[in-house]
């Protein structure tokens, strides 16, 4: 029987649910699978390096988090049409044709983003964050039938860039200066930032800018229910946890690795056992 080795390449990654998720989807499906951390803040090795020397250890592939999802391009062989065209790649998989780059998180989200919030409007969307899972969400969200997509990120330049690779006219990128008058005309707010991760603590924005009409999304994972999420739920918005875009993107990223479909509903509730553990 084959067994399987990946890796998750990232930055502070101690703390994420990602190997036991991975394990235990694969050991339902009676595969040898093992998953193991490559936190670059422990092995001090540049991120290049890391690619390479994973695939000379025998690595079948990796997946890439915060804050390598767009450095790692210029360390791969080949992209998928939608990595390459977001710029940002969460999964690689080394094959005889070296280290091919994909994008699993645009699908995750919009996924998640279907069931979860199957009927909301989204004619006016503000999105805070451009960076790599930031690409991939204004995509899906695009995919989704977005109106009108303004992107804001601590660094300025980053959410001009992102909007400049989207090239698409549903597209705008706005300074934080202006998130109050861009939020108050919103129908939809999606946090694509880190902030509210473990390592990440508090909020993207100030608490007054919730408002009952405002549905709202968060990516982050680990917490489940983010401060973020807490404070717009007291404001009476409906919201979205990043729970589902982890295990979808997650399921995507296994199949990948190993040709086999992972069962979603039994890793979703796999998840959520870790998260509340």
């Amino acid at each position: 029987m084959k067994s399987y080795l990946i890796g998750l390449v990232g930055s502070g990654i101690e703390p994420s649910l990602s190997p036991a998720l991975h394990e235990a989807e694969a050991a339902a499906l009676g595969l040898r699978y093992v998953y193991r951390l490559l936190d670059s803040d422990v092995l001090e090795g540049d991120l290049g390096e890391l690619v390479r020397t994973a695939r000379r250890l025998g690595y079948d592939g990796l997946n890439v988090t915060h804050p390598y999802k767009q450095a790692v391009i210029a360390h791969l062989d080949e992209l998928s049409d939608d990595a390459a065209e977001l710029g940002a790649v969460n999964t690689v998989v080394y094959s005889g044709d070296g280290a091919v780059g994909y994008n699993t998180d645009w699908t995750g989200f919009a996924g998640s983003f279907t069931e979860g919030l199957p009927d909301v409007p989204m004619r006016r969307i503000v999105q805070l964050g451009a960076g790599g899972a930031g690409a991939a969400v204004a995509y899906a969200l695009l995919s989704l039938g977005a109106g009108q997509l303004t992107i804001v990120d601590s660094e300025a330049q980053r959410a001009v860039e992102l909007a400049d690779r989207l090239a698409d006219r549903r597209v705008f990128h706005a300074s934080q200066d202006g998130l109050a008058d861009l939020v108050a005309n919103a129908d939809g707010l999606v946090n694509a930032s880190p902030i509210g991760m473990a390592q990440y603590p508090g909020v993207p924005l100030p608490e007054a800018l919730l408002r009952r009409e405002l549905w709202v999304a968060d990516i982050v994972y680990r917490p489940l229910e983010t401060e973020l999420l807490r404070r717009a739920r007291a404001a009476g918005c409906r919201t979205l946890d990043g729970g589902g875009m982890a295990v979808l993107q997650a399921a995507h990223a296994l199949e990948l690795f190993t040709g086999r479909t992972p069962d979603t509903s039994r890793m979703l509730t796999h998840l959520k056992e870790l998260a509340n553990a």
